[in-house]
């Protein structure tokens, strides 16, 4: 299993999967990483071929119909072995070492939507030429560090900026801790500091609005066009949006995600507001009570900051908005927990109600 091993090690395999995969190995199944999704459709990679697939009817069961439990691009996942143009089974997840997950916040039916999994450095790309908004920059870092993924921010068409260095300044208030990078895919400014983070097995993820030139900056990282991009709108000095599905790409020098850009971006929970928002929550650890409101108690920190202008009002209100939302998603998550559960169990006891009726015929 050499060469195969080898080509999967490319790919970002390691020993953990491995490990994981080794119970599997005994039923002839094979390893393979979704290289596309699309609609429930998938594009899987055994390191020797690219295979189209679809989830097992047990694994779409056991599911309970929870999104977090399907497979997306990024993840590897136990597959049938196949031929070239032979559609695969896959059987099972293998487990995530992170996963960017997101909620649209006008539909909470459907739970979240795992966006890529098993990312190292997740680019959060804001374009300089109009579409800036700190707000989505803290929003995107919220998500980014909950996915368990590093993030860093990318202030990309650095050539088309107004005012680079008033707009490098503002996204450093808001993003304390985090890498900055201004880039253009046109001057090549940035490039090579998006390149250190790629690596043989590593994976990147590009996540940001529409338009934003994600796809530009994949295709100036390959040297050539692997993704298709339109011109920039005169009216709103915005890239038409192109990216219709998330894919996976192999570059010489590691493996790039793009995805479509979001026209909604919701917490899943609360727990990358720490990370996004680390300058507000070092404040709040100095302050008097530890379940301090920051509106009236006394000896507030917070409060304290706000008046000396060492803390931004509008910083404080964002983090406050996202974890009002954070906590209304939380239990909203819980409701879809206990329905989907609900429903499991409803199945089960339906299928051992009617093997017993089978085996023993109805109760006199």
């Amino acid at each position: 299993m050499s060469v195969t091993t080898a080509a999967l090690k490319a790919m970002g395999w390691h020993s953990a999967l491995a490990d994981a995969f080794a119970p599997h190995a005994i039923s002839g199944r094979v390893p393979a990483r979704v290289v596309e999704e699309e609609r429930g459709k998938f594009l899987i990679h055994d390191g020797d071929a690219t295979h189209s697939a679809a989830v097992s009817g047990r694994l779409r069961h056991e599911s309970g119909g929870d999104p977090l439990a399907y497979p997306t691009v990024g993840d590897w996942v136990v597959a049938t072995a196949g031929s070239i143009n032979q559609q695969v089974t896959i059987h099972a997840l293998l487990p995530r070492q992170s996963a960017i997950v997101r909620r649209a916040p006008t539909d909470h039916r459907t739970g979240a939507q795992v966006i890529a999994a098993n990312v190292d450095t997740v680019f959060i790309v804001t374009s300089l030429n109009g579409e800036l908004n700190l707000r989505r920059v803290e929003r995107y870092l919220a998500v980014a560090w909950e996915s368990g993924s590093a993030p860093v921010v990318v202030l990309s068409k650095a050539d088309l900026a107004d005012d680079r260095d008033g707009s490098l300044a503002a996204v450093e208030s808001v993003a304390p801790s985090v890498e900055i990078i201004v880039a253009s895919a046109i001057s090549g400014e940035g490039i090579e500091d998006i390149r250190a983070h790629l690596g043989p097995g590593r994976t990147v993820a590009f996540i940001g609005s529409s338009g934003v030139g994600k796809s530009t900056l994949v295709n100036r990282l390959a040297g050539r066009e692997l993704m298709t991009t339109d011109g920039i709108r005169q009216s709103d000095a915005r890239g038409r949006h192109t990216t219709t599905r998330r894919q996976l790409v192999a570059l010489a020098d590691g493996l790039v995600i793009d995805t479509p850009g979001m026209r909604e971006l919701a917490l899943l929970d609360g727990d990358g507001l720490a990370g996004a928002f680390e300058d507000v929550e070092r404040i709040a650890l100095t302050c008097r009570f530890n379940d301090c409101s920051h509106r009236s108690e006394p000896d507030c920190a917070v409060q304290a900051a706000l008046a000396i202008g060492s803390l931004d009002a509008a910083r404080l209100e964002a983090f406050e908005s996202l974890r009002r939302e954070a906590r209304r998603s939380e239990l909203a998550n819980d409701i879809v927990t206990r329905k989907a559960e609900r429903r499991k169990w409803t199945v089960i006891s339906k299928s051992v109600g009617r093997h017993m009726r089978e085996k023993y015929g109805d109760a006199q």
